[in-house]
């Protein structure tokens, strides 16, 4: 295949490029890590270095972002199409295509969902949520999870661990953050207070911890008892990467409001959203212009996200997902027999999975293992004994098989390295 726009340049020289104009700081840590794996060529679950000499199987997905993998063929034509009719749009007006993408996001959301504010990234879908939290209760707190993670934006951020926002700054008034899972601390947090407690379902950062199944239900009975709303970060669990469309659809709770990001772009156009009830939408009526966005919901890529939500919606699709969560299930099983220096088990919702491992060494050295291996896949930042796997959720048994078949070998491989075995 002919390329284009990847390949146009030696390794090195490309390297140098991004080093003197890009990030110097992300060359130095790749190339000392022995990853200086740059995209090229990228098709389904697979992605070919820009050299064309190495083909991994993509784990990472980018949080999620490649749901469907690389280049869906149905979501670029879908792209395409758009593009022969459509372009950005203007936020002020009125808009044909994101009312029609709300108003599918309101029939398939849980609960009595009904409006959505569109971004373009999940940081500022959750700043949205945030500030509409604030806005409508008229109070200050927010809770979250320590060693959860939100996003790199302003009130994002600031729902995050201290090493993310230290170097810009004090901490802005009014966030909290408890340990996941532990109802003493929540319940000792809430107050008159307390606009709204934020989490991600599975808090994929802190090594996707699987809560307990009353965990939620718990949070949203404090929440309604102190008149607080819950605002359910989906970021990374939604759209079928569970085995469910929403990941808090495990748990029975619905939630104020629900954030959504990453999948939706279809990988191909950028794409988030803030969606919550109609009662809520009621705090922008005295001024509707008081949050705006300008490329958010942009109407070239709504018939994208359109197509992504009718894929990850089908029976037939989710039923897949669980079914290939089933191949891993069993064989991780196997694994922990034959790895039990070093692996000590499986996290794991549909095909959201964490490697949870022996020590904190684990999941960078894993990282490099899976990589020699044909893996691309990375460690949780706030839990490095973690390593996550989140493959395309299109894949079929035989790869979902040399999936766990590489990983025996990344495993073995990181056990002798670490001296585990």
């Amino acid at each position: 295949m002919v390329m284009k726009y990847s390949g146009t340049d030696t390794k090195e020289r490309i390297i140098e490029r991004y080093s003197r104009h890009v990030s110097s700081g992300k060359a130095a840590f790749f190339t000392g890590v022995g990853i200086d794996f740059i995209f090229g060529r990228r098709e389904g679950p697979y992605v070919w270095d820009a050299t064309g000499t190495r083909r991994l199987i993509n784990c990472h997905c980018n949080g999620g972002v490649f749901n469907l993998g690389h280049r869906n063929p149905g979501i670029i034509r879908v792209l395409t199409q758009s593009l022969d009719e459509l372009d950005i749009g203007n936020h002020h007006l009125i808009s044909e295509q994101r009312a029609m993408l709300a108003q599918r996001l309101s029939e398939l959301t849980p609960g009595d969902i009904r409006c959505t504010v569109f971004g373009v990234s999940g940081g500022e879908a959750v700043d949205c949520a945030i500030k509409l939290a604030r806005g409508y209760t008229g109070r200050q707190k927010i809770i979250s999870a320590k060693g959860g993670y939100h996003g790199h934006t302003g009130l994002a951020l600031a729902t995050g661990d201290e090493k993310y926002r230290a170097p810009f700054g004090p901490q802005p008034p009014g966030f909290v953050q408890v340990p996941f899972g532990d109802h003493d601390a929540l319940r000792a947090a809430m107050d008159g207070n307390t606009a709204a407690v934020i989490f991600e379902t599975i808090p994929a950062t802190l090594g996707m911890p699987i809560p307990s199944p009353d965990y939620f239900g718990f949070v949203k009975g404090l929440c309604e008892q102190s008149g607080s709303l819950l605002i359910m970060d989906e970021v990374q669990t939604g759209l079928g990467r569970t085995g469910k469309l929403w990941g808090i659809e495990h748990f029975g709770v619905t939630p104020d409001i629900m954030v959504i990001g990453k999948g939706l772009s279809g990988g191909i156009y950028p794409m988030s959203a803030t969606c919550f009830t109609a009662e809520l939408e009621t705090f922008f009526h005295k001024d509707p212009f008081i949050h705006i966005s300008t490329f958010g919901g942009a109407e070239v890529g709504c018939p994208v996200a359109l197509a992504v939500l009718e894929e990850s919606s089908r029976p037939e699709f989710l039923a897949h997902v669980r079914k290939i969560a089933g191949v891993f299930s069993r064989e991780f099983a196997n694994l922990r027999a034959r790895h039990p220096e070093i692996l000590v088990g499986l996290r794991q919702l549909g095909l959201m999975m964490g490697i949870e491992m022996a020590n904190e060494h684990c999941g960078p050295v894993m990282s490099r293992t899976c990589y020699d291996n044909g893996i691309l896949s990375v460690y949780a930042n706030n839990d490095t004994r973690v390593s996550q796997i989140l493959p395309p959720l299109i894949i079929g048994e035989d790869l979902a098989f040399e999936i766990v078949e590489r990983l025996d070998k990344a495993l073995g491989e990181a056990k002798q390295f670490l001296g585990l075995g």
